[in-house]
């Protein structure tokens, strides 16, 4: 099979590098437009990897995974679905609203599989939890907490184009809490901080908040996020429900340390660590999907859930009061 990477930066490398790693890929066809960078990420990587120069050459593969700067994403996606080329792309879409619904519509009518790459819907314990609430062995959900604190704050020019901390960091919450409940969220409360550094606030963005979500039937999520943690890379989940107690991402690795002195053993530095096995496993659906032998397990129009959330966070934490949510 031939895969097509667009874009060569750390998340593109990193998915080049599980691509490459798979018996199925026979060739993996890098492209970046920033001159120079595709060669030398598939001089790093060897055999399958080949750097191309145009998007066509890219499009000629059997899919492509779609990893450039957002705002590059409905264009790629959109000569994508003119070439009957299967695509996975980071998530979003699009960086509003109006313009992904127009594209999602776009990709409906195309016929072409779309995957968005929501990390936590392949991540193996996460999707555990997904099927117990499915199957009814955990019973109705009465509240969901989450945590995501980055390790470090990013880096000063990634803060003014990364859309801000409800886009970019809560909206991988914004997307698995509603997908693990299966029910609309009704309305959105917004608080948010400046507290690690002044770059967030010069970019109108905060660098700690805390949301709460009320389902339509009547379970609460309690979401927050953090860029910076002293101790490490932070994302957990837990589920309390009528017949069970569920949790995500707490076990020895977890940055917490206890007041009696335990701490964790090699706590989480970055995302791509904490989630290895949830990107690897996304490569492998996205082949499976490919060629028929799964259901896409993360269509865009649910993608349009988060993003939608999203700005209700935004608008909430403007007025400083609750949201009420459409369907």
């Amino acid at each position: 099979m031939k895969i097509g990477v667009a874009g060569v930066g750390r998340i593109g490398s990193m998915h080049a590098t599980n691509l490459a790693a798979l018996d199925e890929i026979d060739q993996l066809l890098l492209f970046d437009p920033a001159p120079g960078r595709a060669e030398a990420a598939a001089t790093d990587l060897g055999p399958p990897a080949a750097a191309v120069t145009t998007v066509d050459e890219l499009l000629s593969a059997d899919g492509v995974l779609i990893a450039t700067p957002t705002g590059t994403h409905p264009d790629l996606v959109r000569a994508a679905l003119t070439a009957g080329t299967p695509v996975l792309c980071e998530k979003p879409l699009a960086s509003d609203l109006s313009t992904m619904s127009a594209l999602v519509d776009e990709i409906e009518g195309s016929g072409v599989p779309v995957l968005v790459g929501f990390q936590r819907r392949f991540d193996p314990d996460t999707a555990e939890v997904h099927r117990r609430l499915r199957d009814g062995s955990a019973g109705s959900v009465y509240l969901v907490r989450a945590v995501c604190n980055d390790h470090l704050p990013p880096p000063r020019e990634f803060v003014a184009t990364s859309g801000g901390l409800f886009r970019d960091c809560l909206i991988h919450d914004l997307d698995a809490v509603p997908w693990l409940l299966g029910e609309p969220v009704t309305e959105v409360y917004a608080s948010g901080s400046v507290l690690v550094d002044e770059a967030f606030r010069e970019v109108g963005d905060v660098d700690n908040a805390v949301v709460s979500l009320r389902f339509a039937g009547g379970a609460h999520a309690l979401l927050s996020a953090a860029r910076h943690d002293p101790v490490g890379y932070d994302c957990r989940l837990e589920v309390f429900a009528s017949r069970d107690t569920l949790s995500v991402g707490l076990d020895e690795r977890t940055p917490l340390n206890t007041v009696s002195g335990a701490g964790p053993q090699r706590p989480w530095t970055s995302f791509t660590e904490r989630y290895h096995d949830a990107y690897l496993r996304e490569t492998r659906v996205f082949l499976d999907v490919i060629t028929g032998r799964a259901e896409n397990p993360s269509p865009p129009r649910e993608a349009l859930v988060s993003l939608r959330l999203a700005e209700a966070c935004e608008e909430s934490l403007r007025v400083g009061k609750p949201v009420e949510v459409g369907a």
